[in-house]
């Protein structure tokens, strides 16, 4: 079979959601080239080896590729995700360069060439992210390993948003808690929230792609028990009360339903939220504020933020009722 290459040149704030339009066209995987890359500091304590070679990267901004099989219908498909990309500008989502190239590639070269920008990554304290095709043995006897297959994944688990959220589970997370993750992409957060010690995960994505990956990826980790996944819009018709939720989403979505989140949090529950460039982050944190939530950290990492938020224990609102 015929593969064609997607290669889409743009910024750092636009690579989740273009991400997710390739995957919606039908992507398996797609690699991320950004030269952040290059200089950041990798985790070489637990013996993983990073060989990067600058030639893959470019000197600015970030280059997304995809791998899409070569049909009669592949021009309309460039054609869909070209719309849906600078549909993205509506958000103010800034997309940089955004120009598109596309080249053939086989089979083989489709199948290994993103293989090599993915090797197990320690992100936390006591969390490291694997690829299931690598041999990986824990250092430490409380170390947690997540396998991820990111051919059928939202993300690797290693984007700094992503561990930003894991590190702030890591702080919220006590024994038996109830916790929605809202977005769940490739299911990594419920998977990560589940071997933490949460009781129950309830992984919510509108994307039927993600529930797939998520399904799949959860019972990889063996988590089928405790986390259940199902298609939703956010936090619509969710019933019950919860003691975290999780949102790795753009800031343009957290603030439709941040106010949904409050009420569904039990007192003292925390909102962890991350998914949000540096630019909107007081108007996020202006938002939970006014939601009604305490602010208790924010979390910086590269271009992005992340906030720890808590429903108080005693709101007014609720001591009127």
């Amino acid at each position: 079979m015929k593969w064609s290459e997607i290669s889409i040149h743009t910024t750092q704030e636009a690579v989740e959601p273009i991400s997710n339009i390739l995957h919606e066209a039908g992507a398996s995987g797609v690699v991320i080239e950004d030269p952040q890359d290059l200089i950041k500091v990798w985790d070489t304590s637990m013996g993983e080896i990073y060989q990067l070679n600058p030639d893959d990267y470019p000197t600015e901004g970030v280059i997304v590729k995809a791998y899409l099989p070569v049909t009669s219908f592949l021009g309309e498909t460039v054609d869909e995700i070209k719309e849906a990309i600078n549909g993205l500008l509506i958000h103010d989502i800034d997309l940089g360069h955004n120009t598109i190239n596309i080249s053939e590639v086989n089979e083989e070269e489709w199948a290994t060439a993103w293989k090599k920008y993915y090797k197990p990554v320690k992100i936390s304290e006591r969390i490291t992210i694997t690829p299931t095709w690598e041999q990986y043995d824990a250092v430490n006897t409380d170390e947690i390993i997540i396998e991820l297959d990111p051919g059928m994944a939202f993300g690797t688990g290693t984007h700094p948003t992503t561990v930003m959220c894991i590190q702030a589970l890591e702080k919220a997370i006590r024994p038996n808690v109830h916790v929605a993750d809202v977005g769940t992409g490739s299911g990594v957060l419920s998977i990560a929230a589940a071997k933490l010690g949460a009781r129950q995960v309830d992984a919510m994505d509108l994307d039927e792609v993600a529930v797939n990956s998520a399904r799949l990826n959860i019972k990889l980790n063996k988590e089928q028990d405790r986390v259940s996944v199902r298609q939703n819009n956010l936090l619509d018709h969710v019933d019950g009360k919860y003691d975290v939720i999780v949102a790795n989403i753009l800031a343009e979505i957290i603030l439709r339903f941040d106010q949904d989140a409050f009420n569904l949090l039990k007192p003292d529950g925390k909102f962890i939220t991350s998914g949000i460039i540096r630019g909107k982050k007081e108007e996020v944190k202006n938002s939970l504020i006014q939601s009604g939530f305490h602010i208790e950290e924010t979390l910086i990492m590269e271009d992005w933020v992340a906030f720890i938020a808590s429903k108080p224990s005693k709101h007014p609102i609720e001591e009127e009722e």
